[in-house]
């Protein structure tokens, strides 16, 4: 396996995003984050919005649903907390700088977990699922719209010769559904309810799992 991405790189290269990133991927990440509030929207509850980034996402969840937002970056949270003050957003009820792999919460506490594009900017995204389902309650949904690398192709190739360069800037283009599959067939009491391909040209997939 090529070398991997670490944690302080990730904070480092987000940091960096930082001032641009609602301009530069707003757009072409709206679908697949409309998908997943939505979703999140139907359990509501409390939902742990992991990788909240900027807070793009949190006015646009429905205000009875409870929200906490995590974020390895500080840069980052320190523009979705203007922007929690700016839009009045009541329902936000934490904001915090924290490692996804080590989430500081108890325990099944949240009815949903929310990660986009998350799993392919951590490190070990195996044992960051693992806490995703910790702090799930049973019966909850780990939401996830991530990049999943093609199996074969010319797009495996461009994915294959691009990963050194996207891993400085913090993410892993090449990643396989081979490792979800996997990390779900070993964790007991996790089951796949649904896999939906994505715009544009389904390079993104909308993942859930449900906590029995």
């Amino acid at each position: 396996m090529a070398a991997d991405i670490d944690r302080a790189g990730v904070a480092k290269a987000y940091g960096r995003w930082a001032p641009v990133y609602d301009l530069v991927f707003g757009k072409v990440f709206d679908h697949g984050r409309q998908s997943t509030i939505a979703e999140a929207d139907k359990i509501g509850g409390r939902i742990l919005d992991v990788g909240v980034g900027t807070g793009l996402s949190l006015s646009e969840y429905s205000p009875t649903t409870k929200l906490c937002g995590v974020d390895i970056s500080e840069p980052m949270l320190r523009k979705a907390q203007q922007r929690v003050r700016a839009l009045g957003l009541k329902n936000v009820e934490t904001l915090a700088v924290m490692d996804a792999k080590n989430l500081a919460f108890p325990d099944s506490l949240f009815d949903a977990v929310v990660a986009q594009y998350v799993i392919t900017a951590v490190p070990d995204p195996e044992a960051t699922l693992d806490d995703f389902i910790r702090v799930l309650k049973p019966g909850g949904e780990l939401i996830l719209v991530n990049h999943i690398g093609a199996e074969s192709g010319p797009r495996r190739l461009f994915e294959l010769a691009f990963a050194p360069l996207a891993r400085r800037l913090g993410w892993r283009p090449e990643f396989p559904w081979a490792r979800l599959a996997n990390w779900a067939a070993k964790h007991s009491g996790v089951t796949l309810t649904e896999r939906r391909p994505m715009p544009p040209m389904g390079h993104f997939s909308l993942i859930r799992y449900r906590k029995s």
